[in-house]
Order: structure tokens, then sequence, then C-alpha cells
């Protein structure tokens, strides 16, 4: 239905605008009756629906929904069209129970392993953030259900994170901490994003104008509305001023109140008001409009997706000779309390009433045809070291041919609202994976965990499969990778360090009382570890098949490209192996040389594919400056750097066999004005003033010379001639105006402004 939204606008009170801006209850927006603006519903996700049956009352049960694996999970799948499948699940589940608006997804980056909440996030590299979450929105608002996208931004802890600061210089509040929202908000147009409780470089999220209005609004061009958390507000004025419209949930008349003593008093203009009405309305009327009055989906085909789903997420961390698949007329010693009762999801808000749960202990027993036995191991509710459990389990292991322990994280280690103190599993299963590892040299160990766990019991086991948080299907998908109906396709999407000392954020993290201080900068996950040159546990991108891929024949299709340009990456990848899988190929991009600091290389790009034994496919990746480029905080934009990149290809981070070089050539200025303190280096990449850079700089050879004589005296003539040639390298780096201080340079303070005026006159720079 089409309306004018003015028209409507026109039509409404201060008092009916202002009401607009927060919640009927805990989950409706406010109705206009009147006007024919009808309540909306939302309720909780991401990765499922959590609605309570009676949206106004919060003692309601929730309804049954299928519960998918969590985002720790599902990034680890690195499948799009598999995400945007879930998402259109979600979408259906959505219309079925009247929702209009689902709460995700959650798409903050993963700086630490503590953090209470990753299980939800998708992963520690923002390219790779940005694309789950853009099919996961792609999914849902193709069946007409609104997404908001969250946490919004620098939500990446649990501790304080009602009233903590994040202090992220700007380079890498954008480079990482906002560019995992940018998909889904540009590509996927979310109806809505969720702003954060915690504060960012001074300002709440929900008063924050750099993340609501300049970043989101202007340069994201997001046309739909921003909503707190639940609670998430501060001056309730203050942030509709800066680009928040709606406040979650309804906490009582004075908020709204507020806002039209504000109208009245001349404090905030009524037009700022009105604008964020029109996102309201926009967004209401659309959800309205898309309903589907009687819908309804089939339970057994969104479980059958959700076994699918975990089957694929599932990474094979360890497989000494081949011990896994199973096979089927092995003895199996089944162990572990998870096993019976699994830990298929995380706490908090999240948290799903599923349709129906899935036991792996009663799927293996269905699938095994030699004996299957259980020993619980380990109690869940308790980290205390049971004996006579772990006998038991030691004496079971130890009669078959295979153990298959169960172990992984309890809800009280990990939840919403908590961050984790250190990376351990219980104390108990500790203890039971190395008993039973003592007696039994076939042992798999099953993880449950929502983050990555330290394993000092590694070295001890043959096998182990990361299940994550797999959903309500987890039983049968660990059943379908155990016994090789699926071969294991999943890749970490973060990685698991050895010990927590070793982690980029270990100083930094939570922070003191009143704030946390981003310190290792850009240099999260893998950029972090691979630029201190740390070993972790296992790296980013890396999971095990049960067959054998090869990379071959990487060809690019221009070496030298304007940032204007793009170029095609071309390779061929080959399973080699006796079964049919899926590789996930990753690609990254480094710089050769850089005149700033980054990463030694970035992921950007990657993509699934599925091969028969023996079959080659050719994939394609096209890079543009965005792959190439860095945050530049002068111009504050996108800058690629004129220089060569280093473009490698293959399974992992640290495992990429393929590789080409490209060389870029920057059309853009990287200041907005030629000063004194503009770089040499920046004007020798720019045509118009390289000239002058160089000649500027043959200049100051002289004043060199000058220099070095003064240590002719303290070093031989290798040890000048070796000065010189550093002091020439590090003159690059120096602004114009050492040029009117440097002897034997001819150049005057007048002279020197001239040369400024005319070089910006070139540039058409004001």
């Amino acid at each position: 239905m089409t309306r004018n939204i003015q028209e409507v606008i026109s039509q409404m009170t201060v008092e009916e605008k202002a009401s607009l801006c927060s919640g009927l209850n805990m989950w409706q927006t406010k109705p206009v009756e009147r006007l024919g603006i009808p309540s909306i519903v939302m309720t909780d996700g991401p990765h499922g629906l959590r609605k309570q049956g009676n949206p106004a009352d919060m003692s309601s049960k929730t309804v049954p929904a299928t519960c998918f694996p969590s985002g720790a999970g599902l990034a680890s799948s690195w499948d799009r069209e598999l995400i945007q499948e879930v998402g259109k699940a979600l979408g259906e589940e959505c219309q079925a129970e009247d929702v209009q608006i689902i709460l995700g997804p959650a798409v903050n980056i993963k700086r630490s392993p503590l953090c209470g909440r990753n299980f939800e996030y998708f992963s520690e590299d923002p390219y790779l953030s940005s694309e789950m979450g853009t099919h996961h929105v792609l999914g849902v608002q193709g069946e007409g259900v609104g997404t908001s996208v969250k946490h919004y931004a620098a939500n990446n802890q649990e501790t304080l994170r009602n009233s903590i600061n994040s202090i992220v210089d700007e380079r890498t509040l954008n480079e990482i901490y906002l560019r995992c929202f940018e998909g889904p908000i540009t590509a996927a147009d979310a109806w809505t994003v969720m702003c954060a409780y915690n504060l960012v470089n001074g300002d709440f999220c929900s008063e924050n104008e750099y993340l609501l209005t300049e970043v989101l609004k202007e340069r994201w061009g997001h046309n739909g509305i921003v909503m707190t958390d639940w609670g998430a507000i501060n001056e309730r004025v203050k942030g509709l001023k800066a680009g928040l419209e709606l406040e979650m949930p309804f906490v009582g008349p004075e908020h709204d109140q507020m806002i039209v003593d504000a109208v009245r008093s001349g404090e905030l203009d009524e037009a700022v008001l009105d604008s964020a009405v029109a996102r309201l309305l926009t967004v209401i009327f659309k959800a309205s409009d898309a309903r589907k009055e009687g819908f309804n989906y089939d339970k057994d085909i969104h479980h059958q997706l959700a076994r699918r789903t975990a089957a694929e997420c599932m990474v094979l961390l360890k497989n000494d000779e081949n011990l896994l698949p199973l096979n089927k007329s092995q003895s199996v010693a089944v162990i572990g309390a998870f096993a019976k009762n699994p830990r298929f999801q995380g706490g908090g808000s999240s948290h799903i009433s599923p349709t129906r749960l899935d036991a792996p202990l009663e799927v293996i027993s269905v699938f095994a045809e030699g004996d299957v036995s259980f020993a619980e191991g380990y109690r869940i509710d308790e980290d205390t070291i049971d004996e006579a459990l772990i006998e038991e389990a030691v004496a079971l292991a130890a009669s078959k041919h295979v153990a298959v322990i169960f172990a992984g994280l309890p809800d009280s280690f990990e939840t919403e609202g908590l961050d984790r103190t250190h990376l351990d599993i219980p104390s108990s299963q500790i203890q039971l994976i190395q008993q039973v590892a003592a007696v039994q040299p076939n042992t798999v160990v099953v993880l449950s965990n929502g983050s990555p766990v330290a394993m000092p019991w590694l070295v001890d086991v043959k096998a182990v499969l990361e299940g994550y948080l797999g959903g309500q299907a987890t039983g049968s998908a660990v059943a379908d990778v155990l016994y090789g109906e699926v071969n294991p396709s999943g890749k970490l999407a973060e990685t698991f360090p050895v010990r927590l000392e070793q982690t980029p954020a270990y100083l930094n993290f939570p922070g003191g009382k009143s704030e946390v201080y981003y310190g290792e900068g850009l240099f999260v996950g893998y950029r972090y570890y691979e630029a201190k040159k740390e070993q972790p546990l296992f790296p980013f991108g890396y999971g095990l098949s049960y067959t054998t891929f090869a990379y071959e024949d990487i060809l690019v299709d221009k070496t030298h490209l304007k940032d204007t340009e793009t170029t095609t990456v071309t390779m061929t990848v080959r399973n080699t192996g006796t079964r049919a899988g899926k590789e996930v190929v990753q690609l990254y991009v480094r710089p050769i040389e850089s005149t700033v600091v980054r990463p030694l290389k970035e992921l950007k790009g990657f993509t699934k594919v599925s091969l028969q034994p023996g079959e080659a496919t050719t994939i394609s990746f096209t890079l543009d400056k965005r792959a190439f480029a860095y945050y530049n905080t002068e111009i504050h934009d996108w800058f690629a750097e004129t220089g060569s990149y280093e473009i490698v290809v293959g399974p992992s981070s640290v495992d990429t066999p393929l590789s080409s070089t490209v060389h870029v050539v920057s059309t853009q200025i990287p200041f907005k004005k030629v000063t004194r303190n503009t770089k040499f280096y920046e004007l020798l990449a720019i045509p118009e003033t390289a000239v002058f850079a160089q000649e500027a700089m043959d200049s100051s050879i002289e004043g060199l010379k000058h220099m070095g004589a003064m240590f002719a005296e303290s070093m031989d003539d290798g040890g000048i001639a070796q000065l010189f040639e550093a002091m020439l390298e590090w003159k690059k780096y120096d602004g114009l105006r050492s040029l009117s201080g440097m002897m034997g340079s001819g150049m005057t303070e007048a002279k020197l402004e001239q040369i400024i005026d005319e070089m910006n006159a070139k540039l058409g720079l004001k």
C-alpha cells in the first residue's frame, strides 16, 4: 500500500510524534489508530525466534522455534548461501508468529576470546563478519521481515557493558569495528540498526552523532531506524538529535514528554523529530504491509536445515591416522554428560525454546552397528572431579574400539552479561579426557563451546571436532560428521590461542572501571599473531577434511591498475582425495611496502566450493580499490596508496600456496590540502606534484652532505655512506617545512609558501 508519509506526519500532533519514538511495551511499537499507524512486533534473535507468547507480558512462555547454530558456528561455514537460507527460514518463522522485526544479526568483532557473548558473534575479521551479516539480512528481509544489526558499535565485552567507554582510534574504529556493520547496511539495506549500551570515545552509542549520523546516515546512506538495545538510553533528547529514532522498551510516559517539552521550548527543532518519525513510519508501514496472515512453516524441513547447517559449521581440528570417519561396525564408548544433555545454544537473550532436540547419544546409537555404551564422566552443573564417574568412563573406554568424549563449556562458563576469566574447560573434563586417552588410543573429543578453549590435552587424543553451539540438531549433525555421512568443511572464523597471555587484547581487556583502551589497534586476531610471529593453537581459516585439495594456476588479469579499476584473480582448486568434499578458498592481500602501519595481510575474498573426487573447478575473485585500501584519517576515507601488493590464496591464513603481485596506482589525493607538514612521499605519489617533490628531494642532498660531514671524524667511510643512505630514505617522511631549515637548500619561508600555494592550485585544493 502506497502512503504519503509526509502527509501523515502533517496530521500528527507533537505528542503523537513523540509517542512513536518509544515502545508500547517490551516488544511492540505504539500505534496511532486515528491515522492508521499500526503497532509492529519485534523479538529477540539472532539464530532463532525468541518470542514470548504475549508480547505485552514478560512472564509469558516463549513459543517453540527452530534453534539454528549460533553465530560463532554459522560463520565457520564460510557459506554465504547457507547463511542466507537460514535467514530465509528465520523470516518464515517470524511471519508464522506475526513478528515484524527480529533482533539480529550480531556482527561485533571478537576482540578477545573472553567476551561472554562471543558465541553470538561471527568472527575476529571484519570482512568475514560483514559478509555473513549481509547474507543473514538478505535472507530474513527477503521474507518481508526486518532485521536489526547489532550491537552498534565497539561492543566487545560484557564487563561493565552499560557504562564502559571504548577508546578506539579513528582508523581502527573504521577498519575493524565499523567495517563489520557496513555490508549488512549498505549491501543488504537492513531496516534497523541497534545501538549498544557502551560509550565510544566519550559519547554513549545512543547519542553518538559520529556513529549514528556521520557514518550510518550520511556515509552509508542508511534510510531505516536506529533503536536502542533494551534500556540503552542516556539522555532522550540528546539521542534524538544525534540520530536515535526509537527507544526500547517503553519505560513510562516521561521520556516521550521530554521530547514534547524540548520541541515546545525550542530546545529541539521539530524538523528533527519529523525526520525521525518519517524513518519510523517508513519501517512500520513496510513491515506491516509485508505481513502474511495465516502463514505457516514446516517444522521438519526447518529442523533438517538446522541439521545440515550444523554439520557444515563443524570444524575438524585434528584427525591423526585418519581415525575419523568412524567405521559403523566399531564398538564405541560415548562419554560425557553433554552426549545426553547437549549444550546447543548460549545463555541470555538469544535463548530459544527449540521445536525438538537431538541428543548425540541417541543418534549415535542409531548410526552404529557395533556396541554403543555410555558413561557420564562429569556433572554438567558443577566443576568438581568425581573420581567414580571418571573411573567408570575409563573402564568403559578401555573395553571399546573407540572413545568419543563430549566436552566443552557449560552455561555457567559463558553467557551474555558475564565475560570469561580464563580459556579452560572445566577441570573435571580435562582430567576425564586425559585419563580416558591414557587407556584408549582411539579417543575423539567433540567440543560444545561458543568461543576458543585451551587444550592442554590435545597431544593425548587422536581427533578433535569443534562443534561450537550447534543448535537443536547438533546431535544428528555430530553423528553425520563422525560417521562420514557429511565430510567436514568448516573453517575457523577466529584464532584459537595456546594460552590467554598470547591474545592480542590481553593487556587491555576488559579495561578499568570506566574505560577500556583498544591498545592493540588494528592488530586483532590473526593480524596480531602474524605480526608478532606468534604460533597459535589453531590459526584463522583452519579446518581439516576427509579428503584433500590442491591449489593450482593463479592468474591475475591486470598486473597494473589504477585504484578506479578492478582486477580479476582466477585459480584452480582440485579434489585430490577419494571422497566428495567442500573447500573454503581464502584470498588475502599483502601490501609489499607501505608508508603507514598495516597488517601483514588481510582477508579480501573467500568462496566455498563442492568437488567430487578428482574434480577441479576454476574460481574467480574480483578485487577493487577497497581490497587494497586502508582508512586514511586525514581525508576520513578509504585510500589505496600507490605500490605493489601480493595476492595470496589458500586453505587458511597460514597456508597460502598461490601468490601473484599487482601494482596499484592511486588517483586519490591522500590529504585535504598541501601544508608545511605534507610529507614528501605523499607528493611523490601524485603526478601533478611528483616532479617538484623529486627536485626538492634532490636539492636536499647538499644539505645532507653538510650534516654527514659533522660525523666524518667519528665514523669510517662505510658508516658515513650508510648514514647518508638512511637519511635520504628518512627524508621521504619529512614535511615540506624541513626544506626551509635545510642547509644548502636555498629555500626561504616566502618561497616555500609560494610553492605550497601553487601545488594546491594544481590539485584544485583550497
